[in-house]
């Protein structure tokens, strides 16, 4: 079967700060592609990508969004993305559907902290990435700067692939059509150093463009272009004013002349099993091979229901087909396959290696599974991504005490459509708590549970999330005895306790002999320890890096059953824990502030009484300066309001758990004091 459709697909997502024109830029491209009359606005609630009521209220993207149109013969699908901090993680999650990674950077702002993470990130997982540099015709910018920072930040492999021209009100290409004069720079000597880059991982090509010089064709130089993209050798750049349509059929000629198509981009890292036995397996976009798609985003409606998004890797996915849902035995039917325009729904028939498509109505799915109609991969998942971890939290309780049930349901369809979006039940503590990756997040949260399913909630500040360890070795024992008139329960455990490495986890391990403790019941012992691991024993935190050896104890020929050791096992790890120096850990969060520089020293002064460490300051364009310190999880409360008010509104922070380190004693002792363990039967 030809391949020519799986030729015919680009794929790329739109990734960058906010502000920096995402939406815009995506309203541009369907302009420009014939596909809409007219581009909408972020201002007036317009845009195809926001469709939603909230996003439309807050003014941002709030859902990455796929977008697909069809021009000159090819299928492009753009994804746009929030840009807002606390919605990193949904811009983050979509990147599996893509092979390129496009970062928008506003010009008048500059490299701001989020483009230069997602370039980061990109680069690491090896994605094909390019700068989109938006809103060139904004006052004040300084694009010669701009381009020395990203080429000082990310090396000589970014380079512009067209150049403003006119002032900003037009583009001149570099690659295609060098010839023209540009706003700053030199055309033919930007042309030069692209194809300089593209020739040097090329010898056969190098040694022709020695013998020809300048006279390479674009066409002799798509193969080795992708090569280059592949390899991180090449980041292009392209400039545009979406807003006013500068650069955007040009940015469009780009994206369908050299961004690569699905055999050309770098495979997605599938494994096949779990664990520590989980192995590489090669999927590829080869039509004849078995359909294997990834579900990378989830939507639910209460009128319309589930909407699965999926990115097709292998296989030809056709209407009708039977697909196995992860390692599930019972298919499901593939009643409808649906291309995506924002809201739109398109129905097609068939989606070839590298489309994007989504199911409706297949209550089975959720984020993050894959998709195949062959038992052959059964237990095939994609290399997990690495998200920012939710940390920021809220204890909720339903208003109406008889929407309680209907909370959880709720919650649980929320955080299926937001990787970074928890929602927890603590029985002990009887306490539900939803957690993100901060207040806005969160606020938005609880606005979207409103507006969708009608469910208003009280919320408190829940608990930090503490954890226990211990700093020095311990022994313990306990003997469980228990007489209830028929038989009895009896278990004895002794073993000893040690501390490890943070981040180390947890080790269990049996040096018993002599069957003192029969062998059925070790299971029991850890299943207690584990029990006590949860639960926590100083102030009722999580304990962590601690290793467990069972040493010795004693059974009853009659008594002894695996819940008298559970029972055994979990207090003399207790008795053990107690004697080990317990501690409490706070998690430490790395925080990242940008901010005026005038402001600087408030802002570090502000750090200290939070018991922050600087770890240094880099400065930015435009009078700006980026702060990076670690800072107790507890300080940052309410930060993000306070920021803004030192700086007059011009502060941001981004904010990721680095590590966990020893509270403050008095901490401690507060934590410890008011713990009330449950005592359990």
């Amino acid at each position: 079967m030809s391949t020519n459709g799986i030729r015919s697909i680009r794929n790329i997502a739109l990734l960058g700060p906010s502000g920096a024109g995402k939406t815009t830029i995506v309203e541009a491209l369907l302009h420009a592609a014939g596909v809409v009359a007219s581009p909408g606005t972020v201002e007036a609630g317009t845009t195809v990508s926001d469709h939603d009521a909230l996003s439309q209220k807050y003014g941002h993207s709030l859902y990455s969004t796929p977008v697909s149109f069809n021009h000159d013969g090819l299928n492009v699908n753009v994804i746009d993305t929030p840009g807002l901090v606390d919605f990193t993680g949904m811009a983050l999650s979509v990147t599996p559907a893509v092979e390129t990674v496009a970062v928008v950077v506003n010009a008048q702002t500059g490299l701001e902290p989020q483009a230069r993470r997602f370039l980061d990130w990109a680069a690491e997982r090896k994605f094909c990435r390019m700068i989109i540099v938006n809103r060139i015709d904004a006052e004040g910018v300084d694009l010669p700067a701009l381009v020395d920072d990203l080429r000082d930040t990310f090396g000589s492999e970014v380079l512009p692939i067209n150049l403003p021209a006119n002032g900003g009100k037009d583009v001149v290409d570099c690659f295609f059509q060098p010839d023209g004069a540009s706003d700053f720079s030199s055309v033919p000597d930007a042309h030069t150093r692209i194809i300089e880059q593209i020739v040097e991982m090329d010898e056969a090509l190098m040694a022709q463009y020695l013998e020809q010089g300048e006279s390479l064709e674009p066409e002799q130089l798509h193969d080795p272009f992708e090569s280059c993209m592949r390899a991180g050798h090449i980041v292009p750049v392209c400039f545009t004013n979406a807003k006013g349509g500068v650069g955007v059929k040009a940015l469009l000629e780009v994206f369908e002349r050299l961004m690569p198509n699905p055999l050309e981009g770098n495979p997605r890292p599938f494994l096949l099993g779990e664990g520590e036995a989980a192995q590489p397996y090669s999927v590829v976009p080869d039509v004849e091979k078995h359909v294997v798609a990834h579900v990378f985003r989830v939507t639910s409606d209460p009128f319309q229901g589930k909407l699965g998004v999926l990115r097709v890797h292998q296989g030809l996915l056709r209407k009708n087909a039977q697909l196995f849902i992860g390692d599930a035995r019972k298919p499901i039917k593939v009643a409808h396959l649906y291309q995506l325009r924002g809201k739109e729904q398109i129905e097609v028939e068939e989606a070839y290696p590298g489309d994007i498509v989504a199911l409706a109505k297949v209550d089975e799915l959720h984020p993050d599974v894959v998709l195949h109609d062959s038992h052959d991969e059964d237990y095939i998942h994609l290399e997990r991504l690495s998200l920012p971890v939710p940390l920021f939290g809220l204890a909720l309780s339903a208003t109406n005490r008889n929407d309680d049930q209907k909370l959880a349901a709720s919650m649980m369809r929320l955080t299926e459509e937001d990787p970074c979006l928890t929602f927890e039940h603590d029985a002990e503590l009887n306490e539900a708590v939803l957690r993100g990756l901060g207040d806005l997040h969160l606020r938005i949260a609880l606005d979207r549970l409103r507006h969708r399913f009608k469910i208003e909630v009280e919320t408190r500040t829940p608990r930090i999330a503490y954890r226990e360890t211990i700093t020095k070795n311990g022994e313990g024992h306990h003997r469980h005895k228990k007489q209830t008139g028929g038989a009895g329960q009896f278990g004895e455990v002794f073993l000893r306790v040690m501390p490890r490495g943070r981040g180390e986890g947890f080790v269990f391990r049996s040096e018993v002999v002599g069957g003192t403790i029969p062998t059925q019941y070790i299971p029991a012992v850890e299943k207690g320890v584990r029990q006590a691991l949860t639960r926590g024993v100083l102030a009722g935190y999580p304990i962590q890096d601690v290793e467990v050896v069972v040493y010795d104890g004693k059974s009853h020929p009659v008594d002894s059953k695996e819940v008298a050791f559970i029972t055994a096992g979990k207090r003399a790890f207790m008795d053990a824990f107690m004697k080990a120096g317990p501690v409490v850990l706070e998690p430490i969060a790395e925080v990242e502030i940008t901010a005026p520089a005038a402001q600087m020293g408030n802002i570090t002064g502000d750090l200290s009484s939070r018991r922050g460490q600087v770890l240094g300051t880099d400065t930015r364009g435009g009078g700006q300066v980026i702060v990076r310190a670690q800072v107790p999880m507890s300080e940052l409360a309410n930060y993000a309001n306070e920021l803004k008010a030192m700086t007059g509104g011009s502060g941001a922070y981004t904010a990721t758990l680095d590590h966990y380190g020893a509270a403050p004693s008095q901490v401690q002792q507060t934590l410890a004091a008011a713990f009330r363990p449950v005592e359990e039967d």
